[in-house]
């Protein structure tokens, strides 16, 4: 997925780079509105990620240009104007989400990867798919080699976050920050128990194995 970066403080942009290259993303860095505007068009980016204070354009007036052009592309503001009042200017500009700083760099790539499967979802069908395992959208209805699996919330949400983004590897910090909207786990072990039971439910009666433990690291979902 790309990730364009409007960031004029040369060290939190760096930083975003960074720290989002570092998480299997193609970024690329620009400090100011009137490059971006360009920019858009050549990179085709899937998520801006867009400061609202910027140089000769600003992020406001960037981002209703954007959307009267049609943009596809969701757009994340990030600014110090975090008040309730700026936060609707930005919304009604035509922005997808509005994030304060400072900000936790977890719960940015949370927010990038809700808006990242408000993207496939809103332009593919509404199923996932891996090897025999479906999950329909719409209707919440697993099915793993034509047998319908009965799935708790949470055990969807987990499930439907690994599917959206097969193979990549979610550390239990970041599938707490998605599935349930907390960064820290006051269980110690939530995160685990429910892969437990994910697991004999989606994977142990059947050969070919879905769910993957990279120690260390996290889960990832792949057929292997």
């Amino acid at each position: 997925m790309k990730i364009l970066i409007v960031e004029d403080d040369e060290r939190v942009g760096s930083f975003l780079s960074r720290g989002l290259k570092a998480e299997g993303y193609l970024t690329l860095l620009l400090n100011d509105g009137l490059h971006a505007q360009e920019a858009v068009k050549q990179f085709e980016p899937d998520v801006i990620i867009l400061d609202r204070m910027l140089p000769k354009l600003d992020g406001l007036t960037l981002c209703q240009q954007l959307r009267s052009q049609q943009v596809k592309a969701r757009i994340l503001i990030l600014s110090a104007l975090s008040e309730v009042d700026e936060r609707i200017k930005g919304l009604r500009a035509g922005a997808d989400d509005y994030l304060g700083k400072p900000f936790h760099f977890e719960e940015l790539l949370a927010r990038i990867e809700a808006l990242a499967k408000r993207t496939i979802t809103a332009e593919q069908n509404r199923q996932l798919q891996v090897a025999d395992l479906v999950l329909d959208l719409d209707s919440k209805r697993v099915q793993r080699a034509g047998d319908d699996l009965i799935l708790t919330a949470k055990e969807l949400g987990i499930l439907e976050l690994l599917m959206s983004n097969i193979g990549k590897v979610y550390s239990r910090e970041r599938i707490l920050t998605n599935v349930w909207g907390m960064n820290e786990d006051p269980l110690t072990n939530i995160v685990d128990v429910y892969l437990a039971r994910l697991r004999k439910k989606v994977d142990d009666p059947y050969p070919v194995k879905l769910l993957h433990t990279r120690r260390g690291l996290g889960y990832c979902l792949q057929a292997e």
